[in-house]
């Protein structure tokens, strides 16, 4: 008789710590859907720079008269779109591992800064709400700006920013979860590796 509440204490505590498992898991499943959202949404924002980038080098090498020394650039920022292209590829298998990520982001810093070469007083800084972050000086020379400042963007749009700053948030939120106790169970139970934002 005595080993009825005892086993009525081991249920209890059993489906609380089952409860608390799968809210756990739950909760880390939410945050990493948000950040595969913003990931696509950075993705579709990053293809509309590559296709006007795209377009703007197609035309001008397709013109007369250009400089010797403006072809090799305009034929460097192809390369580089045609990298960029590739690491999205690559990067959408799995956008939230680290290592596709960063390389994602040495192909953007490739192409935006061949992008400033050929174009420089044709770059935008957007903050990551959309209101314009700092107009290209007329010089085209930009000053040094930290990791966490804004990009210079080809497209006069805020869209690419406003996603980059979207994805890096939920990256953060993410990352913080799975940080914490004792939710760090749960994502080394599940295999749930820490994300990289694109810097």
């Amino acid at each position: 008789m005595s080993a009825l509440p005892d086993s009525i204490y081991w249920w209890g505590g059993g489906a609380l710590l089952l409860f608390w498992f799968v809210g756990a898991n739950n909760r880390l499943m939410r945050l990493r859907s948000a950040a595969l959202v913003a990931y696509a949404a950075m993705d579709a924002a990053l293809v509309k720079q590559l296709d006007y980038v795209q377009s703007r080098s197609t035309r001008a090498l397709a013109g007369s008269g250009v400089a010797t020394q403006d072809i090799h650039v305009e034929s460097s920022l192809l390369s580089s779109v045609a990298q960029m292209s590739a690491m999205l590829a690559v990067t959408r298998l799995r956008p939230l591992e680290p290592s596709r990520v960063a390389s994602l982001g040495t192909a953007l810093h490739v192409m935006l800064n061949a992008w400033e070469r050929m174009y420089p007083g044709e770059v935008l800084r957007f903050d990551a709400e959309g209101t314009l972050s700092m107009p290209a000086p007329l010089s085209g020379e930009l000053p040094a700006v930290p990791q966490a400042s804004p990009f210079a963007w080809p497209e006069p749009s805020a869209a690419a920013e406003i996603a980059r700053g979207q994805f890096n948030a939920a990256v953060q939120a993410y990352n913080r979860a799975i940080g914490q106790f004792p939710a760090l169970i749960v994502a080394w139970a599940f295999r749930l590796r820490r994300a990289s934002p694109l810097v």
